[in-house]
């Protein structure tokens, strides 16, 4: 069930905001905060919703044109004159055409630049296999220094956005492009390093992460009702991780389920194992992309067709119960 202390958390109005779209007004709101913050484009700024910022600060904005790898470059360059730079592009792009940059001019000397990437995961849909990210978080979490999170929802966008001004590093914020549920209100509190239990069970403990937790959230209610009741953790930072929460969790339960818009390898569900593996050894069952390349085609009938939907949450907890 939903945990009391939690239940005054969540948003209790049906509403849908793409994360993408909470990121671009809320850089826009912290830019009349802090004269600091600049803001870089490969060309996407309508798609990543930078051209908010640029519209209100055209001359702190950067169309960097479609050359990624420089925008990370010139993000590093902002970064060493006191400069906070948000650099956004494609989840894609970000990630595997400008891995070097990243690693070698932010990570290495350990810059202020924060990357946040929109239309992560098979999610993004009809744009098919060549602008589904399912191996980013794979690579920004192999890349020593770097934060890496992924919020599920606007409110928590937001809050990600807001810590991240405030945090002095290298980040890779991971954002959808389909609207999503909001389920957190304006009284929930996100804090590097941490997840939120949002369901307390003793069968199995249920990670979700981003755009998936709203599908597993739904799952995890769905089995309460049919009397199967599940830890249901929301875990928007995945490096570094919350591991007292999964470790207290898959203590209890002895069966740990993760889910992720993500190829298995290397995400979410990996960094659970390696965890778990080293400090509690348990089973975890991983679900996401099964080390395949996406397709085109409509975001849910996508997640469905991947075997990462609601109903396949719940068939796989059951079938391990």
């Amino acid at each position: 069930m939903i945990i009391e202390s939690v239940k005054n958390l969540l948003e209790t109005e049906e509403k849908k905001v793409a994360t993408r779209t909470a990121y671009g007004e809320k850089l826009a709101e912290l830019g009349e905060k802090n004269k600091d913050i600049v803001a870089l484009d490969c060309d996407l700024s309508k798609s990543t919703m930078t051209a908010i910022f640029a519209k209100k600060f055209p001359d702190r904005f950067f169309n960097m044109g479609i050359a990624e790898a420089n925008m990370m470059s010139v993000a590093a360059g902002l970064a060493t004159t006191g400069k906070v730079p948000f650099a956004s592009t494609f989840a894609v792009f970000a990630s595997k055409r400008a891995a070097d940059q990243v690693s070698s001019s932010i990570a290495y000397p350990g810059l202020n630049v924060k990357i946040c990437a929109t239309h992560a995961g098979i999610s993004v849909g009809e744009d098919g296999a060549t602008h589904q990210a399912i191996e980013d978080v794979a690579i920004m979490r192999a890349i020593p220094g770097i934060v890496v999170l992924s919020p599920c929802d606007a409110t928590e966008t937001g809050q990600v956005i807001e810590k991240a001004v405030d945090y002095f590093g290298p980040m890779y914020i991971r954002l959808t492009r389909s609207n999503i549920p909001v389920i957190f209100n304006e009284n929930y509190k996100f804090e590097i390093g941490k997840g939120i239990k949002i369901m307390e069970g003793s069968r199995a403990t249920l990670i979700a992460t981003g755009f998936m937790t709203h599908i597993a959230f739904e799952a995890a209610k769905q089995l309460d009702l049919e009397g199967i009741d599940v830890d249901f953790i929301n875990m928007p930072s995945i490096k570094p991780i919350d591991e007292a929460l999964i470790i207290e969790s898959a203590k209890k339960t002895n069966l740990v389920i993760t889910v992720e818009d993500h190829n298995i390898i290397g995400g979410l569900g990996s960094a659970v194992c390696e965890l778990l593996s080293e400090k509690l050894p348990t089973r975890v069952i991983r679900m996401g992309v099964m080390d395949k390349f996406g397709m085109s085609g409509e975001p849910y009938e996508l997640i469905k067709a991947y075997g990462f939907d609601k109903e396949s949450i719940i068939n796989k907890i059951k079938s391990l119960l």
